[in-house]
């Protein structure tokens, strides 16, 4: 497999934790030139914060840290601490980072990244509001020709919403940001709510992470630990879903993963429906397609890759 260039765009997040936390797992498939972040779960000072806790985490710290765009394009930021914790990273117990916040605006250091390299060659993955990519597209429409692919966590088709009954947290977040990465034309891998919710946390899927006896494999159960109980209480579910990680998985297996190219648009307007990714799964238009918008995976593989890679670290 080549190995493929990944800017991870982040706002940690224990779910964004174990995504990049596989990412730096799998040297011979993702080489991660460095994580932006972005206020969306928690505010950017924590989710800058979390993104270096992380990278300490896994033995990391030649991994750059950028902090990005503090507040959505053109909204209030609204954050997700009742799912989260306080920090984001509630559960385990982490020490403060010591490696340092690169000075570079991480929205910079993606225009930057994009310019230097052949096109067609790095691939950005988005886990939360797309307000980061969205700007750096605005800013230099140059780049998005560069762009290998995005594959970002976000949407839903017909799990509907998790923060309002009609939208999923990140695109709700920041809806113009969105519509704007979605109507860049960049290739575009979606991993909505419906494929996410089918990656459950179970009880012997975390006592498997547990078992690691490692830093990073405790750390993941108690995050796992933490934030089921919102998602078990609110789904009725046998384990909370790991969104994110959905994200590296399919990059460094994709077979993992089925979907179909489907036309998404991102609604802006609508009181009732804002942020809803209204995506064409049945083809009932002719609007062009812009996703491969995935709708299932084999969880029990995703698990057992999930594990071996982090028992790595």
């Amino acid at each position: 497999m080549t190995l493929r260039k990944i800017i991870i765009d982040t706002d940690p997040g224990q779910d964004d934790a174990v995504a990049i936390l596989l990412a730096f797992a799998s040297p011979q498939e993702l080489d991660v030139l460095g994580l932006t972040c972005v206020a969306g779960n928690v505010p950017l000072d924590l989710t800058a914060k979390n993104a270096r806790i992380i990278c300490e985490l896994a033995g990391k710290t030649d991994v750059p840290v950028y902090a990005g765009c503090d507040r959505p394009l053109a909204r209030a930021l609204v954050t997700a601490e009742h799912v989260h914790g306080k920090t984001g990273l509630d559960g385990p117990d982490l020490p403060d980072p010591q490696m340092p916040l690169q000075q570079m605006h991480g929205v910079d250091f993606i225009i930057e990244t994009l310019r230097a390299a052949p096109s067609g060659t790095v691939t950005l993955c988005p886990l939360g509001p797309l307000t980061n990519i969205a700007t750096a597209f605005r800013k230099a429409p140059d780049i998005v020709q560069k762009v290998q692919e995005i594959v970002l966590m976000g949407g839903a088709y017909f799990e509907v919403g998790n923060i309002t009954p009609t939208a999923e947290f990140n695109i709700y977040v920041d809806p113009e940001a969105a519509d704007i990465v979605f109507k860049s034309g960049a290739p575009t891998v979606v991993m909505p709510l419906d494929v996410t919710h089918k990656a459950l946390v179970t009880a012997p899927r975390n006592d498997a992470f547990r078992a690691l006896g490692t830093p990073v494999g405790i750390a993941v159960a108690e995050m796992t630990d933490f934030f089921e109980r919102f998602d078990k209480e609110k789904y009725g579910s046998a384990g909370a879903p790991l969104h994110d990680p959905c994200v590296t998985a399919y990059l460094i297996k994709p077979a993992l993963f089925t979907g179909r190219h489907v036309n998404v648009e991102i609604e802006t307007r609508s009181e009732l429906t804002l942020g809803m990714t209204v995506a064409d799964w049945w083809g009932v238009t002719d609007r062009q397609k812009n996703a491969y918008f995935i709708g299932d995976l084999d969880a029990d593989g995703f698990f057992d890759l999930l594990t071996e890679r982090l028992a790595r670290l």
